[in-house]
């Protein structure tokens, strides 16, 4: 490791703020930027370094801000912008950084350049969207009596398809006809989410602009909402792999110019002191270290989901349910690991606010507390940046729908209806354990602040309901008990700022073929760290390799541990222990 290695960022541990959730200071049910003021001190107290906040921009809400009607403004339901700096300056007060959340694939249908795009086919922001005639059935090879107009939401007496057979991540197809003007738009996700057009410079510009009036304004950095979908192909041709993730990602994920893009962010961003962290819906590790590499675009990390696909069932994709294995998991972000050791950076992460919550996923809620700390260990222990989501130092839990009645997400929603028409649910209540497994409203109930009504989160009734285990699952409790979830994060985070090894430490997995065992190494120069998971709600035997056993010291453990590795360990359920080897 050299100097010019060090990165702030690389250092760091994001904590990611859903603010309709997080903490509601106006009694109204929705969360606020003054509620996360007020909780500062209590991320200061876990040890964050950095928030990223959630949009917060002028939106109509459909889905949930990733819908912004306007870039400058903030939402009156979440505050002012006073509200916002004084948010800004009460994290910089605490030697805490902010990146903001940030969607320029697409807009709000609400934002002033759709608005304007949707007067006529010569509207000044007509291009700064993806426009296009649609296809005759006859073109298409579809005949009259197989066509269902209703599928495409069209008005009477209009049968056409649209431009081509991509399909939405919401479900049903990208593209929505425009009465007035005669032509189609695209969406790749909800029909209120129209996709801008990159190929516009006059878009590129605007879009940059927007992103250095909020670097002059202090923040420290950016979260790229789905970015390498922002570069569509030319002439935008069917989809081509029938194993994508939906119809037509094999031709608008990591487009043709996605690279020129993004290096033109970069070159905004480059006179800051910032971060950049991208969604990537499809992404491999060469792929990733084009993004963030040493002759890569100038992305700090990207955030990949390779390791949160494998549960996807064989059909269906992410609307369905396969089995997944600790040695999946192991393997897959070993892989990452391994990859972009030597050129790159990984961020770290097992749910976020469009995932389900990590233990009710990946641990065991029989023993949450325990797999909780376990998982918690793993991503700390890890090479990379790790992003903690709100309520994950809690051990927070997947919520126990009852009725869709009960469901805000509009993907959910979508992603529903779209596999009913299919006819892919057996029944209600198989329907009803998809969502409660795989929603993303999961993770978007309220955050359970005390054993009060509504968790502590509102005065009034919360915009979601709030999960009913939070009279056992709450802040106050936790801070209150010494051997809880939060408090071991606590260690973790201490821990991971005092010892480089942790951050820039090489990684070396121990046991690739344990089937509930996943130990590894962090080495940096002299200093050695051996940590040893059992991902198993069963006691478990260890056989250590010759070379660790001896006299080490136990630094974490979510067990009662001694000292010293033996030469076979005895695991109990969900136990995480790492040493420091003599």
């Amino acid at each position: 490791m050299t100097d010019t290695d060090r990165k702030w960022w690389k250092e760091a541990v994001v904590y990611q703020v859903y603010p309709r959730s997080f903490a509601d200071s106006d009694g109204d049910g929705v969360g606020d930027i003054p509620g996360v003021l007020d909780r500062l001190d209590y991320l200061d107290e876990l040890g964050v370094d950095v928030v990223w906040l959630n949009p917060v921009y002028e939106s109509p809400g459909v889905d949930n801000g990733y819908d912004i009607a306007d870039y400058r403004a903030i939402d009156d339901q979440f505050g002012t912008m006073d509200d916002w700096e004084d948010l800004l300056a009460g994290l910089h007060d605490r030697e805490m950084r902010l990146i903001m959340d940030l969607v320029v694939n697409h807009t709000s249908d609400e934002h002033d350049w759709f608005q304007n795009a949707c007067e006529s086919r010569d509207a000044e922001y007509r291009d700064y969207y993806v426009w296009r005639e649609g296809r005759s059935l006859e073109e298409a090879g579809v005949s009259d009596a197989a066509f269902d107009p209703a599928v495409y939401g069209l008005p009477a007496g209009v049968r056409e398809l649209p431009p081509n057979d991509w399909e939405s991540f919401f479900g049903g197809p990208a593209w929505s006809y425009h009465e007035a003007t005669g032509e189609w738009y695209l969406h790749i996700f909800d029909e209120r989410q129209p996709d801008l057009n990159w190929e516009n410079p006059a878009v590129r510009r605007e879009i940059l602009d927007m992103m250095e009036w909020w670097l002059e304004k202090g923040i420290d950095g950016f979260r790229m909402d789905v970015i390498n979908l922002i570069s569509k192909p030319e002439g935008l041709p069917d989809g081509e792999d029938p194993d994508a993730i939906v119809r037509g990602a094999d031709q608008f994920v990591n487009g043709p110019r996605i690279h020129e893009y993004v290096s033109a962010i970069h070159d905004v961003l480059a006179d800051y002191d910032v971060m950049s962290v991208g969604e990537m819906a499809e992404v491999t590790v060469e792929q990733a270290k084009r993004y963030t590499g040493r002759d890569g675009d100038g992305m700090s990390m990207v955030f990949n989901f390779d390791h949160l696909r494998l549960d996807f069932g064989p059909e269906g994709g992410r609307w369905s349910k396969g089995e997944w294995s600790m040695a999946d998991l192991r393997e897959t972000i070993t892989h990452w690991q391994d990859g972009l050791e030597d050129d790159g950076w990984n961020s770290l992460h097992l749910n976020n606010h469009d995932e389900p919550r990590m233990v009710s996923r990946f641990g065991d809620e029989e023993y949450r507390r325990e797999s909780a700390k376990l998982l918690g260990t793993l991503l700390h222990t890890l090479r990379g940046t790790p992003y903690m989501y709100q309520g994950e130092e809690l051990g927070m839990t997947n919520y126990p729908f009852e009725s869709l009645t009960e469901v805000r997400d509009v993907d959910t929603l979508k992603n529903v209806e779209a596999a009913r028409r299919e006819g892919r649910f057996a029944s209600e209540s198989e329907m009803l354990d998809l969502v409660r497994y795989r929603s993303r409203d999961n993770a978007r109930t309220p955050m359970q602040w005390a054993d009060e009504e509504h968790a502590g989160f509102s005065e009034s009734t919360p915009w979601m309901p709030v999960n009913p285990n939070y009279t056992e699952v709450n802040a106050a409790a936790e801070r209150s008990d010494p051997d809880s979830v939060f408090h071991y994060y606590r260690r973790l985070l201490a821990f991971r700022d005092e010892n480089d090894v942790v951050v820039y430490g090489d990684y070396d997995l121990q046991t690739p073929n344990h089937e509930d065992v996943w130990a590894y190494t962090r080495t940096l120069d002299d200093d050695q760290l051996f940590v040893v998971l059992n991902f198993s709600d069963d006691e478990t035997t260890y056989d250590v390799s010759a070379e660790f056993v001896g006299d080490a010291s136990l630094e974490l453990s979510n067990y009662d541990a001694e000292d010293g590795v033996a030469a076979t360990l005895s695991l109990r359920p969900w136990e995480a222990r790492v040493y420091r080897l003599a």
